[in-house]
């Protein structure tokens, strides 16, 4: 197949903190990590996405980053990164980083240094306004705290400054060139070490409107950083591209670009010369409905592949309730989705833990850690059915994900019908399958699928992928609650309840429940 690696890969997305760790703490590192990287080769995945592990106050849990270019000790430092690079290449996986271009610490020794004084050289690294205590320059209102404005004054020099997050992660002042090109260095810096691309943390916010106008009363009471979208941020994305194409080896660009809309998310790919891929949010967060998915499959159609951009599909993630428990708690459901999300035409996207079928974590207030209520998500992965789970240490960061003593990696491992060697049988059939991985796509029509494939009533999904070398799959999930007939045959090579596999489908599928056929 004549396609760059991203778009046959699947990629898995490890939060340090809570992945792994070797050295009996309640904290992942980076040799805990290296330590369970067998376990994603025995996976099948193809390419791993590491969140942030530099060094960090944690006001945002490593997203206020105080130094782009080394490792936080909490998580090991720079040897230990390079032995994860090289362990990962030995395995043939990929590896990203983080990059996150659009802010800072407070703490950053940038940061420090403007607002130092007015007359600092690192002033205009960041985005300052007159005016008095009483009143921010515009109405953007900061994320995670929806009553707090986007901006923080700093008494010592007398100026508001600009963070589209916490006031510890003051916005970096991209139309400043010294700004740019340090960036561009950060980006050398762990492409020269081998990385194989940077998943950028929120890149459309990195342009900004000069005028900084307020934003319209229909929606001033969102976070602008679900709002901002200039032209400008387009030419900034493309010196980004410009650094990694300077690289040989397909080096990526995966964006989060955290707009409401699939049709602005997707001129964040240029015309082929800004993102290679960006996260399409508006399918993350459509609900266990026929009809929302088709709607959400039909605009990725409509504006990603029409302007030759590749998709990317993910369920789960860092900031956002795990899919299963979004789907009400149901394993089937989640067994289900994976056909969604391995089937699609695209790249998906694994978060860890959702092989396991994990749902989040019950934290109590006094465990509380996230500014933005996110910790249920980021429970540690347990490994082992021991009290510890396999991480040296009963009590974690967080607390464990509920059914820890089953769902947990050593457990599922044994069993076969769980969900865990779901994964691992639709991964295989998946690389198998050209068709899956860069085949065309198209809705199967007919009774039983038509009322959902043409919008209306129906809860089945079908559609066909195929290639102009012969190779074809079929897909169909049935997201109601009963029964339902499915105009499609062929011979079962997934199921995801395990059963019938190996034979002809019988034409119907339960309730909850999805195939992938070989017609």
């Amino acid at each position: 197949m004549d396609a760059p690696w991203w778009q046959t890969a699947v990629f898995y997305q490890i939060y340090p903190r809570s992945f792994a760790t070797t050295h009996h703490r309640a904290t992942g590192d980076l040799a805990g990590i290296e330590a369970r990287l067998d376990h994603l080769a025995w996976l099948g995945v193809d390419a791993v996405w590491l969140s942030p592990f530099y060094p960090s106050p944690m006001a945002d849990f490593g997203y206020d980053v105080a130094d782009h270019c080394d490792v936080d000790p909490l998580f090991g430092d720079l040897a230990a990164f390079d032995s994860l690079l090289a362990a990962c290449h030995r395995r043939g996986l990929r590896l990203l980083v983080d990059l996150v271009p659009n802010h800072t610490s407070d703490q950053h020794p940038w940061f420090q240094a403007a607002r130092s004084s007015r007359d600092d050289p690192k002033r205009d690294w960041y985005i300052w306004r007159d005016g008095t205590p009483e009143a921010p320059p515009n109405n953007w209102r900061a994320a995670f705290d929806l009553e707090a404005p986007a901006w923080t004054w700093d008494e010592a020099t007398g100026q508001w400054y600009l963070h589209l997050f916490l006031p510890q992660q003051p916005d970096l002042n991209w139309d400043n060139p010294e700004v740019v090109e340090a960036m561009h260095g950060v980006m050398r810096f762990w492409l020269d070490r081998g990385v194989d691309g940077f998943r950028v943390d929120v890149v459309h916010g990195i342009g900004k409107d000069p005028v900084l106008p307020d934003d319209p009363p229909d929606v001033a009471g969102l976070p602008h950083a679900t709002l901002n979208d200039t032209d400008r941020t387009h030419e900034l994305i493309r010196g980004l591209r410009r650094v990694v194409d300077a690289y040989p080896g397909d080096r990526l660009l995966l964006g989060e670009v955290f707009l409401l809309s699939t049709e602005r998310i997707a001129t964040y790919y240029g015309a082929g010369d800004e993102l290679h891929m960006a996260f399409n949010f508006p399918a993350l967060w459509a609900p266990w409905d026929a009809r929302r998915w088709r709607r959400a499959v039909d605009a990725t159609v409509e504006h990603i592949d029409a302007r030759g951009g590749w998709a990317t599909w993910v369920l789960s993630n860092h900031d956002t309730s795990r899919h299963r428990t979004r789907y009400g708690g149901s394993e089937d459901r989640a067994r289900a989705a994976l056909f969604l999300l391995l089937g699609l035409r695209g790249s998906p996207v694994l978060y860890a833990g959702e092989e396991l079928g994990l749902e989040d974590a019950v934290v109590p207030p006094e465990r509380r850690l996230d500014p933005g209520g996110r910790d249920p998500c980021r429970a540690p992965i347990p490994w082992t059915g021991e009290p510890d789970h396999g991480w040296g240490v009963t009590d974690a960061w967080l607390p464990w994900p509920p059914e820890a003593a089953t769902r947990n990696v050593a457990t599922q491992r044994d069993d076969a019908g769980s969900i865990l060697h779901l994964y691992r049988r639709l991964l295989a059939a998946r690389r198998d399958s050209p068709a899956l991985q860069v085949g065309d796509f198209a809705w199967v029509e007919g009774e039983g699928a038509s009322a959902a494939a043409a919008g209306g009533d129906g809860d089945v999904l079908a559609w066909r992928r195929w290639t102009a070398s012969g190779d074809a799959r079929v897909v169909a999930v049935n997201m109601g609650g009963a029964p339902a007939r499915v105009p499609v045959s062929g011979r079962v090579l997934v199921a995801s309840d395990g059963r019938g596999e190996g034979d002809p489908f019988a034409g119907t599928l339960g309730p909850d429940s999805a195939v992938l056929l070989e017609p």
